[in-house]
C-alpha cells in the first residue's frame, strides 16, 4: 500500500529526476531501480563536493541540474550546479539574515522545480519565481510586506506547491493564512485563512470528488479546497513551539500526522462530518523527517530513533537507535537512511527488522536533517554547509 494521494503535475519532468520536496509524486518514493545497493568498503565514488552556504535545503535536480539554498554572511543564494560535475551554473542572491535564535541558521525550504521554472522561499518569506536556465527573476513576493505576514519562530520551512497553473503555499497573513498565485505570473489567485504557519509543507489530494489541500499549520491539520482555500475540516493539533515540520501523509481517505516534542502522531480517518481518529500514540514523533508509507507500513524517525509501525493498527514493529534524528526515502525496493552525523546507509524496507546492506560516513558535522537525493544513478548529500555526490550507478 503506498500514499494515494492526487498528484500535482510538474512540467518536463523525466521519471528519474527528483524536481520537488518529497520526490516527484510527493510520497517519498523515487521510481529509480537498479542501482547499486552494496557498496565497497570504502563506498561508492566521490564525484564531486561542493559549498552551498549554511542551511537545511535539501536538493532539487531536474534536466540535469540541481537546486538548493544557502546562506553566506546574511547573504542567501539559490544555486544551480551542474548536477554530473558540481559546477555553479548560476546564483541568484538577496540580503536576507540567516541568524536563528537557537543556533538552526539559513533556509530550509526546498526548490520546486517546474518546467524552465524554479521556485524558491527563503526563511523570511521571499518568494521568488525563477527561470531555471540562468537565475533570472521573473516575479517575487515579500510575505512580510506584501500580507503583513508574522514567520513562524525558526523561519519559513514549507516548500512551494505547484497544483496545475498554480503556486500554492503558506503565508500567515490575516485572512491569507494560505494563498495560491498564478505560478506564470505571481498574481494572487486566491487566499484564505488566518491559522499561523508551521514547518510542513502542503499536500495535494482528492476526496468525494474533489481537489482538496492538507496543510499542517501550528494550531491543527486542516483539510482546504484547492480550488478557493475554503476549509473542509480541522483536526486539533497543537505542538510546543508549534513545530509542526512532518508532511502529511494522505492514503485514500486517510491522514497521518506526527510531531515531536513529545506530542506523538494519529491516523486520522475522514468522514462526512469532518476527520474521525482511528488510532493515536506517542510512538512516532516526527521531529523534523517525514515518515514514509510503503506495503502497509510506515517508516521514519521517532525523535532519535528509526521505527517501523503497522499503518492500519499503529503497532509498533521495531526500532534502531544507530542513526539518530535522521530522514530517509524509499528508491526501488530500499530505503536510503541519512542520519543527523552524517552517514548514509542503505535499509531493507521490512515490518521484520532493520536490516541495513551497506553504510558510509559522508560527511561530519550535525543536525545534517537535509533529506539526501537519489537522482539518476547519482546520490547527493548535504550537510549545513557542505553537498556530496555519490555515484551509485549500476554498473
Amino acid at each position: 500500500m503506498t500514499a494515494t494521494v492526487g498528484l500535482s503535475v510538474l512540467t518536463a519532468v523525466s521519471a528519474l529526476d527528483w524536481p520537488r520536496w518529497h520526490g516527484p509524486n510527493l510520497n517519498s518514493i523515487s521510481a529509480e531501480k537498479g542501482w547499486l545497493v552494496n557498496w565497497p568498503a570504502d563506498g561508492p565514488k566521490q564525484l564531486w563536493k561542493a559549498k552551498v552556504g549554511i542551511g537545511y535545503s535539501s536538493m532539487s535536480v531536474a534536466n540535469g541540474k540541481l537546486y538548493t539554498l544557502g546562506n553566506t554572511a546574511d547573504v542567501d543564494s539559490v544555486s544551480c550546479l551542474d548536477a554530473a560535475t558540481g559546477r555553479v551554473l548560476w546564483q541568484h542572491t538577496y540580503a536576507c539574515s540567516a541568524k536563528d535564535p537557537n543556533g538552526y541558521h539559513g533556509p530550509r525550504c526546498t526548490p520546486t522545480v517546474d518546467g524552465d521554472r524554479v521556485y524558491t522561499l527563503s526563511r523570511h518569506g521571499h518568494l521568488f519565481c525563477l527561470d531555471a536556465n540562468s537565475g533570472k527573476v521573473i516575479w517575487a513576493k515579500e510575505f512580510s510586506k506584501d500580507y503583513g505576514a508574522k514567520e513562524p519562530r525558526w523561519g519559513y520551512a514549507g516548500s512551494p506547491l505547484i497544483e496545475g497553473d498554480w503556486l500554492i503555499t503558506e503565508v500567515g497573513g490575516n485572512g491569507s493564512s494560505v494563498v495560491a498565485f498564478d505560478k506564470k505570473t505571481g498574481r494572487e489567485v486566491w487566499k484564505a485563512g488566518d491559522d499561523a504557519p508551521a514547518y510542513s509543507s502542503i499536500v495535494p489530494f482528492n476526496h468525494t470528488g474533489q481537489r482538496c489541500l492538507a496543510v499542517f499549520s501550528a494550531p491543527a491539520i486542516i483539510g482546504r479546497s484547492a480550488t478557493d482555500g475554503r476549509e473542509l475540516w480541522r483536526y486539533p493539533w497543537k505542538t510546543s513551539y508549534d513545530v509542526n515540520a512532518a508532511t502529511p501523509i494522505v492514503a485514500g481517505n486517510k491522514v497521518f500526522v506526527s510531531s515531536g516534542y513529545g506530542k506523538g502522531c494519529a491516523l486520522l480517518e475522514l468522514a462526512e462530518d469532518g476527520p474521525k481518529v482511528a488510532w493515536e500514540h506517542k510512538r512516532m514523533r516526527n521531529h523534523v523527517a517525514t515518515c514514509v508509507l510503503y506495503q502497509g507500513h510506515l517508516y521514519g524517525f521517532d525523535e532519535n530513533q528509526l521505527k517501523c509501525l503497522d499503518f492500519a493498527t499503529g503497532e509498533e514493529k521495531w526500532s534502531e537507535r544507530a542513526y539518530g534524528k535522521g530522514s530517509l526515502f524509499l528508491a526501488g525496493d530500499h530505503f536510503i537512511v541519512y542520519s543527523d552525523k552524517g552517514r548514509v546507509a542503505v535499509v531493507e524496507p521490512s515490518p521484520a527488522a532493520c536490516k541495513e546492506i551497506s553504510g558510509l560516513q559522508v560527511l561530519g558535522g550535525k543536525d545534517t536533517w537535509a533529506v539526501p537525493v537519489l537522482a539518476n544513478g547519482k546520490l547527493y548529500c548535504r550537510s549545513q554547509e557542505d553537498l556530496v555526490c555519490l555515484d551509485v550507478a549500476a554498473k
